[in-house]
């Protein structure tokens, strides 16, 4: 009886060691995640479209141990996420809506990264004769007067490069009763326009990536007025103190580094047989 007993008392114990060695593994695991630095990501949809992020970004967090958060979302969202605090750094594309950011302070250490171009996408039996015409501000007036036109309308850089092509062609786009607003990201609005048979604004890299999946053909290209330039900041902690300035410079020092702006240069180059993006870092 007592060897019975003494057995299961010994039982009770090893168990009792098992879940404490259990609890203090948990413990530890929960305290290095917790230990694990990591940042807040606010971008334009188009880098995570195209799939350069899902490049760039694992190699960051094997390379440099930060973790990374990714919301992509339209730059003019980006970009206020960023004056509210809600990001530690940010990858943009409209020049002109970065600079009252760094103006006033909520955006330091900006540096070009990389570029591409805006192109004009619509049906391959192009009704309204975008293909014939010499200027991109005549090419706005032709889809103006007969075509369908999907904007993404979600203050995104590449919504206000169209707005802004309108205003050059002096062209209300409040007048266009055949203009649609997708409120999305590029993707989908290239997703709609396939299926509306409609012409839209897209950025090169995100077309060329879901080229494959649509009968869009590019119709008008290579305007200096395309051009698509993209800049990574820190938010400033200065401002907003939660904001994670170290590893949001190490992010920003990725991106910029030799071998990171190679790897933007030959993305999917030999896929598609021209760059998505063009690398910009290493030429300032």
């Amino acid at each position: 009886m007592e060897s019975s007993r003494a057995g299961v008392a010994y039982a009770i114990a090893v168990i009792a060691a098992a879940w404490s060695l259990c609890a203090l593994a948990a413990a530890q695991g929960a305290a290095a995640a917790q230990a694990t630095p990591s940042i807040i990501l606010a971008t334009t949809t188009s880098t995570q479209d195209s799939g350069l992020l899902d490049v760039l970004v694992p190699r960051f967090e094997k390379e440099r141990g930060i973790d990374v958060k990714i919301i992509a979302i339209g730059t003019g969202a980006a970009l206020r996420m960023a004056a509210g605090g809600n990001a530690d750094v940010v990858l943009v594309h409209a020049p002109d809506a970065e600079r009252k950011y760094v103006e006033s302070g909520d955006l330091i250490e900006g540096r070009l990264v990389m570029h591409n171009d805006f192109v004009v996408v619509g049906p391959p039996d192009d009704p309204a004769g975008v293909k014939k015409v010499k200027s991109i501000a005549d090419a706005m007036r032709a889809i103006a007067a007969r075509g369908i036109f999907i904007s993404r309308g979600d203050d995104s850089g590449t919504h206000t490069q169209e707005l802004a092509l309108w205003t050059a062609a002096r062209v209300d786009p409040r007048s266009l009763p055949r203009r649609e607003e997708s409120g999305q990201g590029m993707g989908a609005t290239l997703n709609i326009a396939d299926q509306k048979r409609a012409y839209t604004l897209a950025d090169r890299g995100t077309y060329l990536s879901l080229r494959k999946r649509l009968d869009l053909v590019i119709l008008f290209q290579g305007d200096p007025t395309l051009r698509n330039v993209y800049h990574v900041y820190a938010v400033n902690p200065a401002r907003h103190p939660k904001a994670r300035r170290t590893e949001a410079r190490a992010f920003i020092e990725f991106l910029v580094s030799a071998p990171i702006q190679q790897a933007i240069a030959a993305f999917k180059r030999d896929l598609y047989g021209e760059s998505l993006f063009f690398p910009d870092a290493l030429t300032r």
